[in-house]
């Protein structure tokens, strides 16, 4: 079984940052969400609409062997 751990990224364009991370060898899956929500799952256009206190955030998981949480942060 592969070690695996997980970091979120939270930034503009969040479908963007999800993109670039799963080009990265060594990440296993990255996922675009929303973290801290007053709302239970908010969807996009409640977050547009300031309420919700959601951030766009992208969960990135990744084998430490192959890719470096350095590496993940210097390209974030």
């Amino acid at each position: 079984m592969t070690d695996k751990k997980e970091i979120y990224f939270a930034g503009g364009c969040f479908w963007g940052t999800e993109h670039l991370f799963s080009l990265v060898p060594g990440v296993l899956d990255a996922e675009a969400g929303y973290a801290n929500s007053k709302v239970d799952k908010p969807d996009y256009r409640e977050v547009c609409s300031g309420t919700t206190g959601a951030a766009e955030t992208v969960k990135v998981t990744y084998d430490p062997s192959r890719v470096s949480l350095g590496r993940l942060i210097g390209l974030y």
